[in-house]
């Protein structure tokens, strides 16, 4: 149960970090951090977690992550469960407290609220192929990443920061194909509380993640076999 609840404040973490700043920070007038504050964002969130839980619950925060180290033969089954209900309860929380800060704000209006589409919804118009090839790519070579940077045989101490910059390396990429997924609980997190179309393409987020999740989680199993 310490690690599930590790599991929940972790995502909770990186929602409020990475979409708060999508959110709050961004556009703001003058001093906007644009799309490589975004990217950065992200990446800081999941580096300053792994420090502060990952020698309590691996720090996934993200039912990719999970299952993806499930196929690679680094994560038990009956754990799989309650780690993705802890993930995407963390990422709904976060989500709900965004909302109330930015609600705060004279004029406010939901929008996007920092969710992941494709077609009209992708920030730079993307047709929905397009979005689910990236963000099984993307997934893929995060899993592929975070395999080989905790790899036993890896430097130690390092793979924070390898993950980290990795995410921070996809959301540079793919902010504009799809808002930059790659974990369905973030895009959960926000879904819930913008506008209708963000939950009718939210199954696209879902699946996409997954599936790239499993990829690169055996594809780094295959490879580092003796």
């Amino acid at each position: 149960m310490k690690a599930v609840f590790a599991e929940l404040i972790g995502t909770f973490w990186l929602v409020l970090g990475g979409c708060g700043s999508a959110v709050l920070a961004a556009a703001f007038p003058q001093l906007g951090i644009g799309l490589l504050g975004v990217s950065l964002a992200f990446g800081l969130t999941v580096l300053t977690m792994a420090f502060a839980i990952g020698h309590i619950s691996g720090c996934h925060l993200n039912p990719a992550v999970s299952i993806g180290l499930w196929a690679g033969g680094r994560f038990e089954t009956r754990r799989l469960l309650p780690y993705i209900a802890a993930q995407v309860i963390g990422g709904a929380l976060a989500g709900g407290v965004l909302y109330l800060i930015a609600s705060g704000k004279p004029g406010f209006t939901v929008g996007g609220f920092a969710s992941n589409g494709f077609g009209e919804h992708s920030p730079g118009g993307y047709a929905m192929g397009a979005a689910l090839l990236c963000e099984v790519v993307m997934t893929a070579m995060f899993l592929f990443i975070i395999m080989g940077a905790t790899d036993k045989r890896a430097p130690q101490g390092f793979a924070p920061i390898a993950i980290g910059l990795a995410l921070t390396l996809i959301h540079l990429i793919s902010i504009p194909v799809t808002n930059t997924s790659v974990n369905p609980a973030r895009s959960t997190g926000v879904a819930l509380f913008a506008e209708p179309w963000a939950l009718q393409q939210l199954w696209a987020f879902w699946v996409a993640p997954i599936v790239g999740g499993i990829l690169g989680g055996a594809v780094y199993r295959a490879l580092s076999r003796d």
